[in-house]
């Protein structure tokens, strides 16, 4: 070998980087071409980082919030001060265009600096118990405890702010964490975990490897990991959970969101605006990117066009270009699978008013109009840069259709009717309505997540912690209150 070869780059194994017993690729989805080579870990560097794990959890829980508040700013920092660098590694091995990646980081920066800030605050609680005369003089502790060590398992569409959304909550509580990147993107977690090795967190602490099917199967059914913290397809989070009955898994899964159009909404260009851009941003390869859009009768024949020619100047192509706004998606299977989609819908009677066609692994911006409801497009999760546009008579029928699905994550409710919006919150069954704007708001800090097939937990740096931990009570006695 070519004393000048590049090694690929490591994986870390309880905070220690070291090379596999195999390379993986890493292909750029725009043109194909290969990135970078990751070292993917053999089974004894698994067991290694495993058990360390296992055998840090008990220290780590207990170690001074303050010193794993300062860990999580060195994060912070280091990865705004890498930004431009990680931006670009980001886009090299995802293909989402660089003005994209470039937000990404600053969703990171700020996810890590929450954390930093709730490990110093999240704290159990005190409550009286004198409500009964059995209680009287006891008061009962609550403290939130951390479940142990977490695997968590990251996507593809986000490889640095999601794989943030596990790591980030499970340090702030003091919990161990086991990182399985997507094989296509396993770059972002790794510079993340060189990051982490510039902290003083404990040997075992972190791990992150980036391995294949059969080994996640086996950190799956690992009891030593007692949590598992997964966001992706819905298929593969419900089989993880079949395959860990008793463990404690909590899942952020997909979703079709819809955009619904109210008759009280004058300025259709600006709705025509965000549909168009959160419906195809990322290559519409994210679990609230706009789907399904339903519009109200009396605004249709002004929204509609709008909307076309929003879509339709959408630019597209390299995603390195800081002008390109929709760039390729992962891979060509996807790619070819939602190009059969949007045939299928045109053969079932949809009118296709713009864009679907493939080029390799791009899909170009595509609307339909009148889809069948019984079609993939509209009842499934496209994952591509899909907009799918129903008619509808009024608020009634409009919540009746978004409700139409076995997704239930985000709704956007373009309306400045206070009562329609009170109406949607109730009616919507979904984890979150944005009134006056599309699903494209997902703030770090809040709870996030679904209804329905949408998933079983909460991602938002706080929800995460209380899920990755479980309350102990000690009841005090002899107490004057």
């Amino acid at each position: 070998m070519d004393a000048f070869t590049p090694q690929p780059r490591p994986c870390w194994i309880a905070g220690r980087p070291e090379q596999g017993e195999q390379a993986l690729p890493v292909r750029h989805p725009f043109d194909g071409t290969e990135v970078a080579s990751v070292a993917v870990p053999g089974p004894e560097q698994i067991e290694r980082a495993v058990a360390a794990a296992a055998a840090v959890a008990k220290e780590f829980r207990r170690t001074p919030a303050h010193e794993r508040a300062t860990a999580l700013m060195h994060v912070s920092d280091a990865l705004r001060e890498r930004a431009e660098e990680i931006a670009e590694t980001i886009t090299a091995e995802n293909g989402k265009p660089l003005k994209w990646a470039e937000i990404e980081v600053s969703r990171a920066v700020n996810t890590f600096r929450f954390a930093a800030e709730e490990a110093r605050r999240f704290t159990g609680g005190l409550q009286r118990l004198d409500t009964d005369p059995n209680g009287v003089g006891r008061m009962a502790l609550i403290r939130h405890v951390p479940r142990g060590p977490v695997l968590a398992v990251a996507p593809f569409n986000f490889p640095l702010n999601l794989v943030a959304h596990k790591v980030a909550p499970a340090l702030a509580v003091g919990a161990p964490v086991i990182v399985k990147p997507a094989s296509a993107t396993p770059l972002s977690a790794l510079l993340l975990g060189e990051i982490l090795a510039e902290t003083d967190l404990p040997a075992g602490a972190f791990s992150v490897l980036p391995v294949p099917g059969k080994a996640m199967d086996v950190l799956v059914r690992d009891p030593r990991l007692p949590v598992i913290s997964f966001t992706g397809s819905t298929s593969v989070g419900w089989s993880l959970m079949d395959a860990a009955p008793r463990k404690h898994v909590v899942m952020e899964l997909g979703s079709n969101s819809a955009a619904i159009v109210c008759r009280d909404w004058t300025d259709l260009d600006h709705a025509a605006a965000r549909i168009a851009t959160f419906g195809n941003y990322q290559a519409g390869q994210s679990c609230i990117a706009v789907q399904r859009v339903i519009v109200d009768a009396s605004v249709a024949a002004d929204f509609v066009p709008k909307l076309v020619s929003a879509v339709s100047a959408l630019r597209t192509g390299d995603p390195h270009d800081p002008e390109v706004e929709v760039g390729p998606l992962i891979d060509e299977d996807n790619a070819r699978r939602v190009e059969d989609w949007i045939n299928a819908a045109v053969d079932g009677g949809a009118a296709l008013l713009t864009g679907g066609k493939r080029t390799g692994t791009s899909i170009e911006p595509t609307v339909l109009r009148d889809v069948p409801f019984d079609s993939q497009v509209w009842r499934d999760e496209v994952f591509g840069p899909v907009l799918v546009v129903s008619v509808v008579s009024d608020v009634a029928e409009a919540f009746e259709q978004a409700n139409d699905t076995d997704y239930g994550l985000q709704a956007g409710v373009f309306t400045r009717d206070v009562q329609v919006a009170f109406d949607a919150a109730a009616s919507l069954e979904v984890g979150g309505v944005i009134i006056g704007d599309v699903p494209s708001y997902r703030a770090d800090q809040m709870p996030y997540g679904g209804v329905k097939g949408s998933g079983t937990g909460r991602e938002g740096v706080r929800s995460a912690m209380e899920d990755f931990t479980e309350e102990r009570v000690t009841v005090l006695t002899g107490i004057q209150l």
